[in-house]
């Protein structure tokens, strides 16, 4: 196999590795890579996110028995014309079968990269929740800058590195918001992949709390699609509130009732304002 840096298989690579597919030579060749290159890792870990979540979905639909009149049509060698309908229906079946053991390179195609633009913004979405799952309940490595320093000068001194680091690559502005007053803290940040350019993660804690009650903000470009005014979504016990303010689109993402995740979004907005 070819390193990753000299020729075009390296999402196939990445998602082979994931898939644990790879040779074991083939593998520590992909280890080596991943360490050296955090923004792959990144992608690598909202990859296994989107899939357990298809897998969770799809799963009780994958256990569900076959429909007997479609067992029937199979076992009983239909003619050619009910095979072909038969054939189809099997195959309507088994797309969704497939969601229990999908690939990670497919499952992030169906969850993120839809064709147009408001399949791209709502595959952004899904990947901001993705990296919320992905990234909040972390005990050792929450953030790759944390702002949690031994004194006060010390945190003010990560906070600002912070800042400088994503502002630089996001190619944006980068405030790190104050939520004290909400009750939150900034306990650091860390850059995400993103079609439209990277985005900056930033993870917040309830004060003297444990990582159960953290919420994620998110800097980045936005498309065309991402409403200007607050917009409202839900998967499961994660809420969002997201919007556009001038050249940057904004997200906040939480296991917090609406209410509470809106006295957050509002205090970034005033913020940000």
């Amino acid at each position: 196999m070819n390193t990753p840096d000299r020729d075009d298989s390296l999402p196939d690579q990445l998602s082979a590795w994931l898939d644990d597919e790879l040779t074991p030579a083939q593998r520590a060749e992909i280890d080596a890579w991943l360490h050296e290159h955090p923004e792959d890792t990144a992608r690598v870990r909202l990859w296994a996110a989107d899939r357990d979540a298809l897998r969770a979905r799809l799963a009780p639909v994958a256990e569900e028995p076959v429909p007997p009149r479609l067992e029937h049509l199979v076992l009983n060698h239909t003619p050619a014309r009910q095979w072909l309908t038969a054939t189809r229906l099997a195959a309507g079946f088994a797309v969704f079968a497939l969601g229990a053991v999908l690939g990670a390179a497919t499952a992030w195609r169906m969850l993120g990269d839809d064709d147009g633009p408001e399949g791209a913004s709502a595959g952004w979405d899904r990947r901001v929740m993705g990296a919320h799952a992905v990234y909040a309940p972390e005990v050792r490595h929450p953030v790759e800058v944390s702002v949690v320093g031994a004194t006060a000068e010390d945190s003010r001194a990560q906070e600002e590195h912070l800042s400088r680091w994503l502002t630089k690559r996001v190619d944006r502005p980068v405030k790190l918001f104050d939520l004290r007053a909400q009750g939150f803290e900034l306990i650091g940040g860390r850059l995400l992949p993103e079609s439209n350019g990277p985005c900056a993660q930033l993870m917040y804690q309830r004060i003297g709390q444990s990582a159960a009650t953290r919420v994620t903000v998110y800097l980045r470009k936005p498309d065309g699609t991402t409403p200007a005014a607050f917009k409202y979504e839900r998967q499961g016990d994660l809420g969002m509130f997201y919007w556009v303010e001038g050249t940057t689109g904004y997200a906040i993402v939480g296991s917090l009732p609406r209410e509470q995740l809106l006295a957050l979004a509002e205090a970034i907005y005033k913020q940000v304002g």
